[in-house]
């Protein structure tokens, strides 16, 4: 338990620091607010709203938000804006509580879809997520259904090794849907706990996505009707709106669960966390703040909005 609580202040402190930009671009905006306006008005409200907005929030987090704010204000009867600092950080956390049913496919026979455009992190996402569930006693089998991205596949078995995971696949240019069918097999037979599968990073070409996707979701079905279903989509948060753009189409191509955002460290683009899953209804599961295993973290909104206006 001990180690764990290392673990976690030490990604505490990654994540402080990684949120620095989007500090500067969020919090010191807010904080200007708060002590720049002696009384709550419109005008108050207005330069909050263009804060919120600008530091990547959206529009649909910043209205849930600013809403949550004037009820308080009222009911609470607050007359100095020094003290909506409070109320705003607790509105945020609250915007974004995953709940602990974010989680149950760890506890249960699972099949893991991993899906996102290339050079978002996605590969490196799975093999992080191997060697966190390995870490906890479990069985992984890898698919290496990005079958289209030459270095995919090597990059997987690297981290396959690593995390001491089982990988199935991996032939440039084989049908992605007989490797699910390979590693639904194998998984079943091992009586593995949780099968992760990556897939190719294709947007552009949505038609051949979605076919793709619905052929190994049918062969899931089939094969292993009993298993747990997951599809997280990996976001890369230095693009922010467009993390969001993208969170989209792959909504309309994949039934996703959850949202893993990498790269948070060192991007000003930080609020996009709180953008997506109030835009979209689908929450942030995992967050990544650098290369090792460690820094690929469970989301926890506490945690994160602690970070981001740096409160012990």
């Amino acid at each position: 338990m001990a180690e764990e609580q290392k673990e976690k202040m030490g990604f505490f402190r990654k994540l402080v620091s990684g949120l620095s930009k989007t500090r500067d671009n969020i919090v010191s905006g807010m904080d200007s607010i708060f002590h720049g306006f002696s009384q709550i008005d419109d005008d108050f409200y207005e330069e909050l709203e263009e804060v919120l907005i600008m530091g990547d929030l959206g529009v649909q987090a910043t209205d849930d938000i600013l809403e949550d704010l004037k009820a308080k204000v009222k009911e609470q009867h607050i007359k100095e804006p020094v003290q909506c600092r409070e109320i705003l950080i607790e509105s945020i956390k609250e915007q974004m509580d995953v709940g602990e049913t974010a989680y149950e496919f760890e506890e249960k026979t699972s099949v893991v879809m991993v899906i996102g455009v290339n050079g978002v992190g996605k590969t490196t996402t799975i093999g992080k997520l191997a060697g966190k569930l390995r870490a906890q006693g479990k069985k992984v089998v890898l698919a290496a259904a990005d079958t289209f991205r030459a270095a995919a596949g090597e990059q997987l078995k690297e981290w396959a090794h690593r995390a001491q995971a089982d990988l199935i696949g991996g032939q440039e240019g084989s049908d992605p849907a007989s490797v699910v069918f390979d590693a639904v097999a194998s998984a079943k037979a091992k009586h593995a706990d949780v099968l992760l599968i990556d897939t190719a990073g294709r947007l552009h070409n949505k038609k051949n996505l979605m076919e793709e996707l619905k052929k190994m979701n049918r062969i899931i079905d089939r094969e292993y009707p009993d298993a747990h279903r997951e599809t997280l989509v990996v976001l890369d948060a230095t693009t922010g709106q467009n993390a969001l753009q993208q969170a989209k189409e792959f909504n309309e191509v994949a039934d996703i669960t959850g949202i893993v955002l990498t790269k948070m460290d060192g991007t000003a683009k930080g609020g996009i966390a709180v953008a997506i899953q109030a835009e979209l209804g689908i929450p942030v599961k995992y967050i990544g703040v650098g290369e090792t295993i460690d820094d690929l973290q469970k989301f926890d909104s506490d945690t994160f909005v602690n970070a981001l206006f740096n409160v012990e």
